[in-house]
Protein backbone atom coordinates (compact mmCIF):
# COMPACT_ATOMS: atom_id res chain seq x y z
CA UNK A 1 0.00 0.00 0.00
CA UNK A 2 1.15 3.84 -0.61
CA UNK A 3 0.92 6.51 1.32
CA UNK A 4 1.74 10.30 -0.08
CA UNK A 5 1.51 13.50 2.37
CA UNK A 6 -1.23 15.83 1.73
CA UNK A 7 0.85 18.60 2.19
CA UNK A 8 2.80 17.37 -1.10
CA UNK A 9 -0.10 16.95 -3.11
CA UNK A 10 -0.89 20.66 -1.80
CA UNK A 11 1.95 21.88 -2.89
CA UNK A 12 1.85 20.45 -6.50
CA UNK A 13 -1.33 22.29 -6.70
CA UNK A 14 0.80 25.57 -5.72
CA UNK A 15 3.01 24.69 -8.54
CA UNK A 16 0.05 25.13 -10.72
CA UNK A 17 -1.15 21.63 -11.14
CA UNK A 18 -4.58 20.67 -11.50
CA UNK A 19 -4.25 17.09 -9.00
CA UNK A 20 -6.24 15.45 -6.49
CA UNK A 21 -6.34 12.94 -4.06
CA UNK A 22 -5.18 9.51 -5.79
CA UNK A 23 -4.26 11.19 -9.01
CA UNK A 24 -0.94 10.10 -7.95
CA UNK A 25 -2.11 6.40 -7.21
CA UNK A 26 -1.57 6.91 -3.52
CA UNK A 27 -3.70 4.56 -1.56
CA UNK A 28 -3.86 6.53 1.88
CA UNK A 29 -3.70 10.84 1.98
CA UNK A 30 -1.57 12.04 5.20
CA UNK A 31 -1.71 15.22 7.12
CA UNK A 32 0.90 16.11 9.46
CA UNK A 33 3.23 13.13 9.03
CA UNK A 34 7.14 13.44 8.15
CA UNK A 35 7.79 10.48 6.40
CA UNK A 36 11.19 11.56 5.54
CA UNK A 37 11.92 11.26 9.26
CA UNK A 38 10.53 7.38 9.67
CA UNK A 39 13.00 4.60 8.80
CA UNK A 40 12.44 1.23 6.94
CA UNK A 41 10.43 -0.93 9.60
CA UNK A 42 8.44 1.38 10.94
CA UNK A 43 5.03 0.46 12.18
CA UNK A 44 1.93 2.58 12.19
CA UNK A 45 -1.71 1.66 12.93
CA UNK A 46 -4.34 2.99 11.02
CA UNK A 47 -7.72 3.07 12.45
CA UNK A 48 -9.06 0.91 15.16
CA UNK A 49 -7.04 -2.26 14.03
CA UNK A 50 -4.79 -2.34 10.96
CA UNK A 51 -0.73 -2.48 11.48
CA UNK A 52 1.36 -1.72 8.34
CA UNK A 53 5.38 -1.55 8.22
CA UNK A 54 6.98 0.98 5.88
CA UNK A 55 9.47 -1.19 2.93
CA UNK A 56 10.26 1.49 0.91
CA UNK A 57 10.60 5.35 0.47
CA UNK A 58 10.11 6.71 -3.26
CA UNK A 59 9.91 4.37 -6.18
CA UNK A 60 11.59 3.53 -9.81
CA UNK A 61 9.15 5.28 -12.50
CA UNK A 62 9.46 2.84 -14.87
CA UNK A 63 6.64 3.76 -16.92
CA UNK A 64 5.97 7.79 -16.92
CA UNK A 65 2.41 8.60 -15.62
CA UNK A 66 -0.57 11.09 -16.70
CA UNK A 67 1.07 13.03 -13.91
CA UNK A 68 4.70 13.40 -15.26
CA UNK A 69 3.26 14.12 -19.18
CA UNK A 70 1.25 17.03 -17.96
CA UNK A 71 4.26 18.51 -15.54
CA UNK A 72 7.10 17.00 -16.76
CA UNK A 73 7.53 15.83 -12.69
CA UNK A 74 5.69 13.03 -10.31
CA UNK A 75 6.66 13.26 -7.01
CA UNK A 76 5.84 9.51 -6.00
CA UNK A 77 9.45 8.68 -6.77
CA UNK A 78 10.73 11.10 -4.10
CA UNK A 79 8.32 11.30 -2.11
CA UNK A 80 5.97 8.27 -1.89
CA UNK A 81 6.26 6.21 0.75
CA UNK A 82 5.01 1.99 0.69
CA UNK A 83 4.31 -0.58 3.38
CA UNK A 84 3.33 -3.65 3.54
CA UNK A 85 0.14 -4.84 5.87
CA UNK A 86 1.24 -6.82 8.97
CA UNK A 87 -2.25 -6.91 10.16
CA UNK A 88 -5.54 -6.11 8.16
CA UNK A 89 -8.57 -4.23 9.10
CA UNK A 90 -11.32 -2.08 8.34
CA UNK A 91 -10.10 1.80 7.89
CA UNK A 92 -12.09 4.70 6.39
CA UNK A 93 -11.55 8.39 5.55
CA UNK A 94 -10.38 10.11 8.84
CA UNK A 95 -8.94 7.04 10.76
CA UNK A 96 -5.76 8.36 12.45
CA UNK A 97 -2.51 7.21 11.61
CA UNK A 98 -0.48 6.41 14.44
CA UNK A 99 3.76 6.55 13.70
CA UNK A 100 5.23 3.85 16.58
CA UNK A 101 8.96 4.68 17.01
Amino acid sequence: MSFLASEEIENARQQGLDVSFGDFSENIPTTCIDWKSLPFGTRMAIGASALVEITQIGKTCHNKCAIYYKAGDCIMPREGVFARVCRGGRISCGDPVVVYK
